[in-house]
């Protein structure tokens, strides 16, 4: 019954549409009606600034770290991993949101921060030089999933410190997000074959478009 209760709070919290919120108590503004239409940080970012883009970047990022923390807090004996999964899924289909939640990458990213705080910090710089090199939240997202998920097989034989041991549900678990996060990216993909994608201005004559 336990179990079952924290499922189900795994995928309300998930559900907060920290951007959508945001957006109307603070700007009257709901922001699926702008920029790209995403209720997520990056569309945030663009439409209502960074402060805003920050917090809902933390809020989203913090779903999927708590609801993958819920087996240590409770004392379960269950891999967190699928309570981080739940939080992910209720990000995607949101029942506050009619089932139209973001591309899962904060939240996703939040579920690798409660599982492994290492491994968190080492794909964050990856993300990070990707982003860098690239100017693209989304070119960074869909390499650093990939990255990721290569990462979670071949840690732990070449670098235990980050992540000791091998668990093929850590794997199972990035390939389906990754492929998820691959197939939400499509229209940033064809819009980088078209060279027409946003791009994150670093102040470094590097102008967004």
């Amino acid at each position: 019954m336990k179990i079952a209760i924290l499922i189900v709070f795994a995928y309300l919290l998930g559900s907060i549409p920290s951007g959508i919120w945001i957006g109307k108590f603070f700007f009257k503004k709901d922001i699926r009606n702008f920029g790209s239409g995403n209720s997520g940080t990056t569309n945030t970012f663009r439409v209502l600034g960074k402060a805003a883009g920050l917090i809902v970047f933390a809020m989203d990022l913090l779903k999927g770290t708590l609801a993958t923390c819920l087996p240590i807090i409770f004392h379960l004996d269950v891999n967190p991993l699928w309570f981080g999964l739940i939080a992910v899924i209720g990000h995607t289909l949101p029942v506050f949101a009619d089932f139209k939640g973001g591309k899962a990458v904060a939240t996703s990213a939040g579920m690798i921060l409660g599982y492994s705080p290492l491994f968190f910090f080492y794909s964050l710089v990856f993300f990070l030089i990707v982003l860098y090199l690239s100017s693209m939240v989304s070119v960074a997202s869909i390499f650093s999933a990939i990255f990721v998920t290569l990462s979670s097989i071949a840690l732990p034989y070449i670098w235990p410190a980050i992540l000791p041991t091998h668990n093929w549900l850590l794997t199972l678990v990035c390939f389906l997000l990754t492929c998820y996060i691959i197939y939400r990216h499509k229209e940033n993909i064809q819009r980088i074959k078209a060279g027409t994608e946003n791009r994150v201005s670093f102040g470094l004559n590097k102008k967004e478009k």
